[in-house]
């Protein structure tokens, strides 16, 4: 996000919440003229300004995560926004097409995950990205909030991304996840044929104090979905699509059976 963008969105914050410069300065411990060079884009706020300014306009962490003059970011620009909410939601449905949803990656899965992007990425680049993903699973420490159901296509059990061992070790992660009853795990069979969700990846995401949102995904880039009327054809996609998914008793006999098999490849 440039500076310019940055300044216009703390602005527009600042006036949904019916507060003037000079009151956001006061709470935020900076001058009402440096508020102003920041609205206005002629200032680079720094890592405190950002804090205060967060804690005062009530972003969630949002003005840290996308302050200008970061380095470069820990995911891809248009996954950002999605980074910010899945911590917030309370309930989270995702679909994963050809890869293990991200929340769900072991670290070697991830890493060899990382590994085949074309054009390669800079080992300083990939590190990052590993790191970011991994912490995102940290949600999953607490013992209930978000809700997690994950629908995985038969394709991703069915390509290894990598070896035997960690296709094994991640399978078992879900298995894992889900013995716990911390997450909801079911498989979408090749014998299902067709389905609404098979063009892209899908997040679907529910919060206690604002509408559903819908994020997909596909190739190159993302977008999240807000109208309420698009949110609802997503969910009526999953909705679809789950319906033909095996239960989830027979889902996790199919994923442990599956990681016996990659236990036995080189």
């Amino acid at each position: 996000m440039d500076t310019k963008t940055y300044g216009q969105w703390i602005k527009e914050r600042r006036e949904e919440l019916g507060l003037t410069q000079q009151q956001v300065a006061g709470e935020a411990i900076m001058t009402r003229t440096h508020i102003a060079h920041i609205e206005a884009g002629r200032r680079v706020p720094s890592d405190e300004d950002a804090r205060r300014l967060d804690r005062v306009l009530r972003m969630q962490g949002a003005l840290i995560l996308f302050r200008p003059g970061r380095e470069e970011e820990a995911v891809a620009d248009y996954f950002s926004a999605v980074l910010v909410l899945e911590q917030q939601a309370v309930q989270i449905r995702e679909f994963g097409l050809a890869y293990f949803p991200g929340l769900l990656q072991t670290e070697r899965y991830a890493r060899a995950v990382l590994g085949g992007a074309f054009p390669p990425l800079a080992e300083e680049r990939r590190d990052k990205l590993l790191v970011t993903r991994l912490e995102r699973a940290r949600l999953f420490e607490n013992p209930t909030t978000p809700v997690f159901w994950a629908l995985l296509d038969e394709t991703l059990l069915r390509r290894p991304v990598a070896g035997g061992d960690v296709m094994a070790e991640q399978i078992r992660h879900v298995v894992d996840l889900a013995e716990a009853e911390r997450i909801r795990a079911h498989v979408l069979p090749f014998a299902a044929g067709r389905h609404p969700l098979m063009s892209s990846m899908l997040a679907l995401m529910w919060f206690e104090d604002q509408p559903p949102l819908a994020y997909s995904e596909g190739g190159v880039s993302g977008r999240l979905h807000d109208s309420p009327s698009v949110v609802q054809k997503w969910q009526h996609r999953y909705d679809r699509a789950l319906s033909d998914a095996l239960p989830l008793k027979e889902s996790l006999a199919l994923l442990r059976a599956t990681a016996r098999e990659y236990d036995h490849r080189e």
